[in-house]
């Protein structure tokens, strides 16, 4: 099959092949992050290509990242968006974003991410990508780089929000290696078994390892409410609340599923209460 460039096309790569040499003259430090090892090698292997870019550091986990940024403080940071646990989303939030490298973000399917990093973002790279489009992501981080500017806290804070609250947003879980898209319609409700999370959807349940707080962040707060420390439950699925012992409660859901209310979250299913009598 031949491609067709546009001349566009073919001058910006030209500018990234010219701004790989130019990174030869001022050293970028570069930090991976991204939970799947081939995808790591990968970004390490291309990247080899530019003499004066150092890989500093590579975090299979937001944890590691964020340990890893404040201790290296590197130029540019390849970040993985969907990560079990802590996601790209909450690594930014940890560092902070006045306080955040440039950022490319890296990821298979968001597609409602993409859309808001294309608007605000140093730059995305979308999985599969090769050494054309890592070429002209590089182009981008290093003018940003040379000019001594990154992506402003407020833009950064921006971009969060915009992805967050989109009420279009689907939910992506890592479900036995796969990737699985959900609209948040679709949850009935959420609960921890051990280290892992079961979400139920229908007469199914999605085992995904990835911490209830981690997820909780990641669902719209008018849809969800956390009703135990091992629950969150979509507010449409219940039917009926029964009050049970020492002030709790226990949620009836459409489906005949009961969920017990836990002391600490007394408050908001009240809350709950009210709002609905209103």
């Amino acid at each position: 099959m031949f491609h067709f460039h546009s001349e566009l096309e073919m001058s910006d790569r030209r500018t990234a092949n010219a701004n790989r040499d130019v990174a030869m003259d001022s050293g970028v430090r570069v930090v991976i992050v991204d939970d799947e090892d081939p995808a790591r090698r990968l970004l390490r292997a291309l990247l080899a290509a530019w003499p004066r870019v150092t890989v500093v550091g590579e975090a299979a986990d937001g944890e590691t990242a964020v340990s890893l940024i404040r201790d290296e403080r590197p130029d540019l940071v390849f970040l993985d968006v969907q990560m079990p646990r802590m996601t790209g989303f909450d690594v930014v939030s940890a560092i902070s974003p006045e306080s955040m490298p440039t950022v490319i973000f890296v990821t298979a399917y968001d597609q409602y991410a993409l859309r808001a990093f294309e608007v605000s973002a140093c730059d995305y790279l979308l999985k599969p990508f090769d050494e054309d489009r890592l070429a002209l992501a590089m182009q981008r981080a290093l003018e940003r780089h040379d000019q001594r500017t990154q992506l402003t806290g407020p833009a950064l804070r921006s971009l969060l929000a915009e992805v967050r609250q989109s009420p279009d947003a689907q939910i992506i879980l890592k479900v036995d290696g796969r990737h699985v898209f959900l609209s948040p319609s679709e949850i009935d409700w959420i609960e921890a078994s051990g280290k892992e999370l079961r979400v139920h959807v229908g007469k199914n349940a999605l085992v995904v390892r990835e911490s209830m707080s981690s997820l909780e962040q990641r669902l719209e707060p008018h849809r969800f409410i956390r009703v135990h420390r091992s629950a969150i439950v979509n507010r449409s699925r219940i039917r009926e609340m029964q009050p049970w012992f020492q002030g709790e409660y226990v949620l009836i859901l459409r489906d005949g599923t009961r969920v017990t209310t836990g002391r600490s979250y007394r408050d908001a299913v009240q809350r709950l209460v009210r709002e609905g009598a209103r």
